[in-house]
């Protein structure tokens, strides 16, 4: 009995310890970032041969929803992530009671307005409109189809409106709350649709059905930069200023204006 008492005490010690290999160390010179595939991860790879200078290298890990980049971080599996904006952090945060934070402001994606069944918004009635079902994305979308004057909002709510703070819906227009990435896909089933930036690019959605999108001194333009998150205890790291130089330089600025055509914008 006690030969097997230690054997099982045996077993639970190496799967701590394979547990324990199988995290990333952010001191290790392998800096690890979990991001979205476009245009996060490619933007991430203009920064291999700055880091590679300076004696680092650099693992992405593509990921195609907005839940698990964060879940990684906060584990320790990866060093950073890159596919959020500071309003989904914040949220993020306050409904996991985790502690990422935001080191850098990278690019931000105008929200569009997209045809869906319908092509024009002099065609608006009853019309069904998709928007993402997260809190930030969902109240972004809405600020949108105000600007559009397709809805009024109670202007108190700020950037933290959501459906139930319509107070004018003149177009009786259906909202319909959607996962932000699986939104392009629906377009055959709705009229309109509110999408993201990065998920207008990978869904190779053309610019021709694009009819209304956030300018650049907009409330949503000046809020929703998407950003560089860290665990706050890594903030400070050594690779994570590196990181944060690499993206800085002006190529990068450059390679966001002409690779993205207006969908993408660097924040400095």
């Amino acid at each position: 009995m006690k030969k097997i008492t230690t054997f099982i005490f045996g077993i639970f010690c190496l799967f701590i310890l394979f547990g324990c290999v199988s995290k990333n160390s952010i001191d290790d010179k392998n800096i690890v970032i979990a991001a979205s595939q476009t245009p996060h991860s490619e933007i991430l790879e203009q920064t291999r041969e700055y880091l590679e200078n300076k004696g680092y290298t650099l693992e992405i890990r593509v990921f195609n929803d907005y839940v698990i980049p964060n879940e990684a971080t906060v584990s320790g599996e990866v060093d950073a992530n890159f596919f959020q904006h500071l309003p989904y952090l914040n949220d993020y945060n306050k409904n996991n009671h985790t502690d990422l934070v935001s080191v850098l402001r990278v690019h931000y994606e105008p929200l569009g307005l997209y045809q869906g069944r319908r092509n024009s918004l002099n065609n608006l009635e009853n019309a069904k409109i998709a928007i993402a079902n997260d809190n930030s994305n969902g109240a972004r979308g809405l600020l949108l189809l105000e600007l559009q004057n397709i809805i009024t909002l109670d202007s108190s709510k700020g950037a933290n409106v959501t459906v139930n703070d319509i107070i004018a819906n003149p177009y009786n227009i259906k909202i319909v709350e959607l996962e932000a990435a699986v939104i392009p896909s629906q377009l055959s089933d709705v009229d309109f649709a509110v999408i993201n930036g990065n998920y207008a690019l990978e869904a190779n959605i053309p610019n021709s059905k694009l009819l209304a999108s956030e300018e650049s001194d907009s409330l949503g333009a000046e809020t929703y930069a998407n950003i560089i998150a860290v665990k706050a205890e890594n903030k400070d790291k050594e690779a994570i200023k590196v990181l944060i130089e690499a993206l800085k330089q002006k190529n990068i600025s450059e390679y966001i204006l002409n690779t993205y055509n207006g969908v993408v914008i660097p924040s400095s």
